[in-house]
């Protein structure tokens, strides 16, 4: 017989079984990938409590800590509890064994095989659908903590009379605990029936009965729980009819009961329900009757009745009924949706006033007068400076400024507050000298500064008049800390506060270094600490670095967005925070607001669709937090600070009416402080938010109509335009400005908008909110409303005008010589008696200087156009006596200097006949002669470049001035 083992005196080894050290090292390796993957877990929860405590939000982390994990265990053993129950009840009731058919001698092998590991597989089952089930409940937090600390709206829904409260947090508890009820009921009867048919329960090729009297018992209970459940959902829908969205011509996302859901539906759902309840208590009878035939005619009954009574008695009620008296059967649902929708978006209180969309007034020394009391025209537009506070102020490379600037009110030197335009000198680590881990994140870790400019007012040469600059910044906003660790561009972590100094800024090329005494952050003295944090962030130096010592704190988290919507998940954030001087420090000011998608009637509004415009096209740092949320009620329920030296996050109840705040404000207590804890100094700088406006003004082209049956003709249906300074297609985004509306005596900071009629480009409305927080008539909403019979110019028709206008065009074209760009800035509307004055700032990026500068400013008012270097020299040209014709843009041309070469002599004297010849094109008087101006400025630039070539052989002393000689012709 052969030998099966080694040699004759070897040692014998089992084929295919691995040696004691390979076994050894597997199970080493298993253990340091448990270990590995329970510390990476731990590193994610221990680095998130030390964030939230670092901002003395740790209640709100513990809050939804217990809130998920309660959620976890209960629903996870209520499922495991179900499916598992369900099983040891089938196993239990297997029938005796007998005669085996074939199918049982097939099934016998599987019994077999999981006889010994009966009681671990129930374990695994149970434990797999109660992890899933458990897991899934977690992520309804949200609903749980709503549904516990609910507050009354003290408003009832039309139909049922029920308090709103009921369908915002109540309704969509229930629909959570209907849709798990549905969930177990499923899986225990799978889990029922596959067991039963394992242990000969159940048989499907078997002679005789298919089902044994306990198996058929045991479903039978099954399915009379899930046809009770689907008795509850037709009796919940009845309610969801108010809050059922649907297509509706009317509107888009209709929301609430029509005529078919009142008539047809309603008493549907009621019936189905009644249906359902018997079908439920036949198949609970198959108890005592052990026969399926009472519940399956019951079954198929219900089944029928959907069918004809849920589907096809409302198609018929919309086809006969509705449809051919429309509007007679529609109007009183559809006036329950206007209110409520107005209701819901705090639209309800809108002044609509006629408008006549034309000046009664022929005195245009009085216009001229109105023109400069009706607002303060704001001709620095912040979405295009940005590359100007950039080249001018930016000092170094590390700094850099957002995309789109911000407007704010500050006091002028005399007192009087005026528009300003300002944005952070944020920290830009793509401008780094060297870029290395210790440069991104310990030498550089801050910006430094505000930067601020007039808002009304430009320099000479184009530039921005400001008020606050240089580095240190200096101005008019005084004293305060102007170190910018928290900003919108700070996306890194840094590690500050160490044996690492940090560079401050930089004084006569002299860098100055700084260490950061905040106090926010988290200390890294711990080694644990530096462990979670190696893993979190995948840097191991921050476990070993040298770098990293005593009073190391790490800052992440940094953006302002960031920070608020981490203490308050439950808050919906505005897409653009901005920065104000407050009592000596940098506050990032940002907008919260409360939601909720269970108004009933109110119709819905994704927000990401509404607050979409031309500016958040090209910069999503610009859009609202969870933009894809449907909502269909919104409150700017809360004002946020955040500091931008210490990172301090302050949360401020600003409506106080609120029942959602309130709901919230007792799930999480202490999280926010109350409004009257709001200084003066921030309530100044406070503002109505973009965001809340774009949602209300896009609701408002349909919903300022109080009329069902106007409402359902369509014909007074608005649009918001397209922004007719960008290709885009995008609609025009709001704007801020210091205006007054025809019933105030004197102007306010406003955010204001314009409407066209649908699918027309002449003006249809103006609407225009009072934004100044401390106003008495803050968040009053006025709407101008002009004449059908009177065509007003829109915003592209005026665009378009300016575009066209030969003189206008002609210069136009010469701004652009060369490489030159011409970007125009916001069109602002005005309400000027009667009438509406439109003015546009033009900016042009030179060949040489890639930034904008304001050259020129477009004003219109009914039919009179000027094109001129100011806005003042504008304003005269429309209302005074001056005469129309477009004045040049100024190219930077003088009279040529005088040289003691006679070659660059003579080119200077042909300079100075060329520049001659072209003032004298532009003094004719059948107006300008651009054609012979053209071939001037072009002789002039010629003979400019002559005299350079000469000059450039010359001295070099002289070289300098020449070349000047040739950017001043350019």
């Amino acid at each position: 017989m052969p030998d099966r083992g080694g040699g004759p005196t070897g040692p014998r080894i089992r084929a295919g079984r691995p040696s004691r050290r390979v076994r050894t090292l597997l199970m080493t390796l298993g253990v340091l990938a448990v270990l590995g993957m329970a510390f990476t877990m731990f590193a994610g929860f221990w680095t998130d409590w030390l964030w939230y405590r670092s901002v003395h939000y740790s209640s709100v982390f513990t809050t939804m800590l217990w809130t998920k994990i309660g959620l976890f265990f209960v629903f996870g053993l209520l499922m495991a509890a179900a499916v598992g129950l369900n099983i040891w009840l089938a196993h239990r009731l297997r029938p005796p064994l007998s005669a085996m058919s074939m199918e049982q001698q097939s099934l016998d092998r599987y019994r077999m095989g999981i006889a010994p590991y009966k009681k671990w597989l129930l374990l695994a089952v149970t434990a797999v659908v109660g992890l899933i089930a458990g897991a899934s409940a977690s992520g309804q937090w949200r609903l749980w903590l709503m549904w516990v600390n609910g507050v009354p709206f003290h408003q009832k829904d039309p139909q049922f009379h029920l308090d709103v409260a009921f369908y915002a947090f109540d309704l969509p508890w229930y629909r959570f605990l209907l849709a798990f009820g549905f969930a177990a009921t499923i899986l225990s009867l799978i889990a029922a029936a596959l067991t039963h048919y394992l242990y000969g329960g159940l048989r499907v090729t078997s002679p005789g009965a298919r089902a044994t009297a306990a198996a058929t018992g045991h479903l039978s209970v099954l399915l009379g729980v899930f046809v009770a459940l689907k008795a509850v959902a037709y009796w919940l829908d009845r309610y969801g009819l108010a809050v059922k969205s649907s297509d509706f011509k009317a509107t888009d996302n209709w929301t609430g009961l029509r005529y078919v859901d009142a008539n047809a539906y309603l008493p549907a759902k009621t019936i189905l329900f009644c249906i359902a309840v018997i079908c439920a208590l036949l198949f609970f009878a198959t108890l005592w009757r052990r026969t399926w035939q009472l519940p399956v005619i019951g079954f198929g009954l219900m089944v029928l009745s959907a069918v004809l009574i849920g589907g096809l008695y409302p198609a018929i009620v919309q086809k006969f009924q509705v449809q051919p008296n429309e509007q007679a059967k529609e109007a009183p649902y559809v006036q329950k949706n206007l209110k409520a929708t107005r209701d819901a978006y705090d639209i309800d209180d809108t002044e609509v006033t006629e408008y006549a969309g034309k000046s009664p007034t022929t005195d245009m020394t009085k216009l001229r007068d109105d023109a400069d009391d009706a607002a303060s025209l704001r001709i620095m537009d912040p979405n295009v400076v940005s590359p100007t506070f950039q080249v001018l102020q930016q000092m170094k490379n590390y700094y850099g400024f957002p995309a789109n600037l911000d407007v704010d009110r500050y006091p002028a030197k005399d007192g009087k507050e005026q528009d300003t335009v300002l944005g952070l000198r944020e920290l830009n680590l793509s401008g780094v000298p060297k870029n290395n881990w210790i440069n991104d994140h310990f030498r550089y870790t801050h910006g430094y500064g505000v930067v601020a400019a007039k808002g009304t007012e430009a320099t000479r040469n184009g530039e921005p008049v400001f008020t606050e600059y240089d580095l240190p910044s200096q101005g008019d906003l005084g004293t305060y800390e102007q170190r910018v660790y928290y900003g919108e561009k700070t996306t890194t972590y840094s590690i500050v506060g160490g044996p690492q100094k940090e560079i401050d800024y930089s004084d006569n090329d002299q860098e100055k270094t700084t260490s950061y005494r905040g106090g926010s952050g988290v200390n890294l003295d711990n080694p644990v600490n530096r462990a979670a944090y190696a893993v979190a962030f995948n840097e191991p130096q921050i476990l070993y670095s040298g770098a990293i010592g005593k009073g190391s704190r790490i800052l992440y988290n940094r953006t302002p967005k960031e920070r608020v919507e981490a203490v308050a998940p439950w808050l919906t954030i505005d897409g653009d925070a901005y920065p104000a001087v407050v009592n000596h420090r940098i506050q990032w000011i940002v907008d919260a607001y409360t939601t909720s998608n269970g108004y009933p009637y109110s119709s819905r509004t994704t927000l990401g669709d509404t607050t979409a415009d031309s500016l958040t096209a090209n910069n999503n740092s610009r859009t609202v937090v969870a933009q894809q949320n449907q909502v269909n009620y919104i409150r700017n329920s809360v004002k946020a600070t955040v500091d931008a030296y210490t990172g301090d996050v302050k949360l401020y109840e600003w409506d106080t009416k609120d029942p959602v705040l309130k709901t919230w404000m007792k799930a999480f207590p202490g999280t926010v402080k109350p409004k009257s804890a709001i200084s003066q100094a921030l309530l100044d700088h406070l503002r109505y938010p973009q965001d809340l406006f774009k949602v209300q003004r896009e609701l408002l082209t349909r919903y300022h109509v109080t009329n069902a049956q106007t409402f359902l003709t369509g014909s007074e249906v608005w649009q918001v335009p397209d922004d007719p300074t960008n290709k885009s297609g995008d609609a025009v985004p709001p704007y801020y400005l210091s205006m007054k509306m025809p019933d105030q005596s004197e102007q306010a900071f406003s955010l204001s908008t314009t409407f066209t009629p649908n699918g027309r480009y002449n003006l249809s409305a103006f609407m225009s909110v009072d934004a100044e927080a401390g106003s008495g008539d803050y968040g009053r909403i006025r709407i101008l409303k002009l004449p059908t019979s009177t065509n007003v110019d829109g915003p592209k028709q005026v665009q378009s005008q300016f575009n066209s206008e030969q003189d206008i065009a002609a210069a136009i074209k010469l701004l652009k010589g060369g490489d030159s760009e011409v970007e125009y800035g916001n069109l602002l509307t005005v309400p000027l008696d009667g009438g509406l004055l439109y003015a546009e700032p033009v900016y042009v990026r030179g060949s040489g200087l890639k930034y904008p500068l304001l050259r020129k400013v477009l004003v219109t008012f009914e039919g009179r156009t000027a094109f001129e270097n100011t806005l003042g020299e504008a304003l005269d040209k429309v209302f005074g006596t001056k005469p129309t014709t477009t004045t040049p843009p100024d190219t930077g041309t003088t009279k040529p200097p005088q040289s003691n070469n006679p070659t660059v002599q003579q080119a200077l004297n042909d300079a100075q006949k060329a520049f001659d010849a072209g003032q004298e094109a532009l003094k004719k008087a059948d107006g300008p002669d651009w054609d012979a101006y053209a071939k001037a400025q072009q002789e002039l630039r010629d003979a400019l470049k002559r005299a350079q070539d000469a000059q450039s052989k010359a001295a070099d002393k002289n070289k300098g001035g020449d070349k000047n000689s040739d950017k001043s012709g350019s």
